[in-house]
């Protein structure tokens, strides 16, 4: 990079691994995260054509028959928001709460927080939106308990596919993307609350987690 040139992806003056600046500055534009990141997997560009993508192939399968996007908190806000703009047919949307990583970097024990209104699930076309699909144990107990209660049909769409990491037999209808082992943050995923704001999807340096495991 050119003399005085500025980075598209600020680099913070802040300590490493989620430690927080005083506050924002002009130099790091309040940005306290980039330096954490080892790699990025999958920038701005590739990100919206893989939305993109998926958008057409949930256009084409709900077409002509009324469904209910159901956001998993709070991972997925950010690609459930960017993928119901691009689908041009009516849909409804609802959220639900599901947590197991807390701190660490293992998945723990499933809690459901709270769930939608009895209204929006029974009878309905559901399509269940996660963030990422790792073990599959949160998103094949949110199956199970949507249609506990009444659901017509329930499919799943994630952001992120690790089938390396799969503990149940789950395969997702829909996915923007694969991505191998690796612990990884930005575009709404996080490591203890932090780097959800990231633009891009990219691999968390080790020492970052392990020192926090």
């Amino acid at each position: 990079m050119a003399s005085g040139a500025r980075s598209k992806y600020p680099v913070p003056l802040a300590p490493a691994c989620g430690d927080r600046p005083a506050g924002p500055t002009s130099e790091n534009l309040g940005l306290p995260v980039h330096q954490d990141v080892e790699t990025i997997l999958f920038d701005e560009a590739q990100i919206r054509l893989g939305i993109d993508r998926v958008a057409s192939e949930v256009t084409a399968a709900y077409r002509g028959r009324p469904f209910t996007v159901v956001s998993v908190l709070k991972g997925s806000c950010v690609f459930a928001s960017d993928l119901i703009r691009r689908i041009p047919i009516p849909l409804e949307l609802a959220f639900v709460s599901a947590s197991s990583y807390g701190d660490g970097t293992q998945s723990g024990q499933l809690h459901l927080n709270f769930f939608p209104a009895e209204s929006e699930i029974a009878g309905r076309n559901l399509l269940l939106v996660d963030d990422i699909l790792d073990t599959g144990r949160t998103l094949s107990r949110l199956v199970g308990e949507m249609k506990r209660r009444g659901a017509a049909e329930v499919r799943t769409c994630v952001f992120l596919d690790k089938p390396s990491r799969r503990a149940v037999p789950f395969q997702a209808e829909f996915r923007a993307f694969e991505v191998a082992d690796l612990f990884v943050v930005g575009y709404g995923l996080d490591f203890a609350g932090h780097y959800r704001n990231l633009p891009y999807v990219g691999a968390l340096k080790r020492e970052c987690y392990e020192k926090r495991a």
